[in-house]
């Protein structure tokens, strides 16, 4: 299935596999992310008009917000970013700037399309590895005729070479061989790796030079010192790891990777901020000045508007960037954001807290589903776990108790309870719990492991 062309249904479907519940917040992502399919099929004069409709998910932790942005993320193979806005400060005031978010997005698109790029010559790369490591293995002659130290030849053959020449390819040919079926990854050589002369590099009295200017400025240094070579002694499988990171970086064009990074970017990018309630003013009481808060909302509204960031990169323009911003609004609401901002949010959704029902599914139908993660990791010392159904339904019910109690974490809650019901398990194998045994997890078993959890109303040795 081509993930560019698919229908918000087929999105919300794909999704249902990982995020139970939540359908107002998957139906509204999926329309967002085909529209942007939509805009780049429009005619060339209107595309330019088209913007994004950002979202503001509001809803408690842990009922999917962060989620739903990941795995959209995913699924259009977009470039993604999660930042928390109460981590950003007003121009003026020490801390991160706004435009750092998009200075992390050119990052994370750069480091997809050079990953893509390293798979397309990672064959050739391969090549140009595997004769690196015969030549470190076995020297080909030199160029007068004199033959460096190599091996006897392979002694299954009857016929004797006719030169040197002869002798070393044979055996070249037949280490060859052995490196290709894997018998030699432990041997070590000697091989010669380029290094960066300097690092990253302090600058005394930068307090005045912008990130941007900085990042470009050790750059430049850096590029201007000599990368020297140094041997390293390495078994080869190390060796290929090395080697063929500094092959595929040679056979890549990074103008070309930066160039396609940054349009990548502004044409799918995704950037998720999260505790957008908290730079609220009044949202936290006593915690810093309300006038940073507000400035920081000041200096989200040209980036998420549209505007153009310098990168180290090159320029990113945030015009057709979607945002999704996301909080709890426990202490405020979204109408206490100044005007301009929610404007640019113009999608709400709210998400509902999870029940008991929630809990069940949770546990059972996602594929990357608790349960199934444990099964995973116990699959691995060759032990079998079983969840009984009436099990499962007692795991729900105590999460969605203790939630009710103490503090709604959503489906956070459900990590503690298992963690605390298999912990005694989990520390027995393999030592008592031998490989071979398959774990039952009944009603009962929950009822007594977590009798303590229950009955303990304060609860805060477990709350996590």
């Amino acid at each position: 299935m081509d993930s560019s062309n698919l229908t918000p249904q087929q999105i919300v479907a794909e999704l249902d596999k990982y995020i139970i519940g939540q359908v107002e917040a998957k139906r509204n992502v999926a329309i967002a992310l085909r529209n942007r399919w939509r805009r780049m099929n429009a005619s060339p004069e209107m595309q330019a008009e088209i913007v994004p409709n950002n979202i503001l998910m509001i809803g408690a932790t842990g009922v999917g917000k962060t989620e739903i942005a990941r795995r959209l993320a995913k699924l259009a193979d977009a470039p993604f970013v999660k930042v928390e806005a109460s981590k950003f400060t007003e121009v003026g005031y020490v801390g991160r700037d706004v435009e750092s978010m998009v200075r992390d997005l050119a990052e994370q698109a750069v480091n997809m399309v050079k990953a893509r790029k390293k798979e397309e010559v990672k064959e050739r790369a391969a090549q140009v590895v595997e004769e690196t490591i015969l030549d470190a293995l076995i020297p080909p002659l030199r160029s007068n005729g004199a033959r460096t130290e190599t091996p006897a030849y392979d002694s299954n053959t009857t016929e004797v070479p006719s030169s040197d020449a002869e002798l070393n390819e044979r055996t070249r040919n037949h280490f060859r061989e052995k490196i290709r079926r894997g018998e030699l990854e432990d041997r070590k050589i000697d091989i010669s790796v380029k290094q960066g002369g300097g690092g990253n590099v302090g600058m005394i009295g930068a307090g005045m030079i912008d990130e941007v200017s900085m990042m470009n400025l050790q750059d430049m240094i850096s590029g201007m010192m000599p990368k020297k070579p140094r041997k390293r002694k390495v078994t080869i499988g190390e060796a290929r790891k090395i080697l063929l990171e500094e092959e595929s970086a040679k056979l890549i064009d990074m103008d070309e990777v930066k160039e396609e990074a940054l349009h990548k970017a502004a044409e799918t990018g995704i950037i998720f901020i999260d505790e957008i309630d908290k730079i609220v003013s009044g949202s936290q009481k006593g915690s810093g000045p309300d006038v940073s808060r507000e400035g920081v909302q000041r200096d989200l509204l040209p980036i998420v508007e549209g505007s153009t960031v310098n990168t180290k990169h090159g320029v990113l323009k945030t015009d057709h960037v979607l945002f999704i911003a996301a909080g709890a609004f426990h202490v405020s609401k979204p109408s206490d954001l100044i005007p301009e901002l929610q404007g640019r949010f113009p999608i709400r959704v709210e998400l509902t807290s999870l029940t008991k029902d929630d809990f069940v599914r949770i546990l059972k139908e996602p594929r990357n589903a608790l349960t199934r993660q444990y099964e995973a990791m116990l699959e691995a010392e060759d032990v079998h776990i079983h969840f009984a159904d009436d099990a499962i339904d007692a795991i729900a019910q105590a999460a969605f108790d203790i939630n009710s109690e103490v503090e709604n974490i959503g489906a956070r809650r459900l990590q503690t309870v298992i963690s605390r019901l298999l912990n005694e398990h989990l520390f027995d194998v393999p030592d008592k719990i031998v490989s071979g045994t398959t774990i039952q997890v009944t009603k009962k078993m929950v009822d007594d492991r977590l009798k303590g959890l229950m009955k303990n109303k304060d609860l805060s040795e477990y709350i996590l």
